[in-house]
């Protein structure tokens, strides 16, 4: 058997910095390598929240030994990151594992990807607002 393929490690991650005087929902999502971090549907799973506290902590329970956390605080409710009126850059929070920021476009699983052997818990990702 392939043990590096066996998902059963728990990651617990605390999202920071949530504004609560904007609407929505604040999305967690799960990613391997794959969709990342456009692709919402590849996410292995999403978990969502009210926006109504400045911190939450969300577990993950099956988690790759490589993985990318994006946080999308969603406050149009349309599960997509809203971009403002260039059309490029987000109109609405976003938070990235590994300290991974925006920078000409999304930022690459190589620059967000954590190894669960190499994580110490909680993971903290703050949202930046635009």
């Amino acid at each position: 058997m392939n043990t590096s393929k066996v998902m059963a490690q728990e990651v617990i991650i605390q999202v920071d910095n949530i504004d609560t005087s904007k609407p929505g929902n604040v999305l967690v999502m799960l990613y391997s390598d794959k969709g990342f971090p456009k692709d919402h549907q590849q996410a292995l799973e999403i978990k969502s929240f009210p926006a109504t506290q400045h911190s939450y902590l969300v577990n993950f329970l099956s988690v790759p030994d490589t993985f990318a956390i994006k946080i999308l605080h969603d406050e149009d409710e349309n599960g997509e990151v809203t971009k403002n009126w260039t059309g490029i850059l987000p109109a609405e929070g976003l938070g990235f594992s590994n300290g991974a920021k925006l920078f000409l476009g999304p930022p690459s699983f190589k620059s967000a990807k954590l190894d669960l052997s190499n994580v110490i818990q909680p993971i903290k990702i703050n949202i930046i607002y635009p």
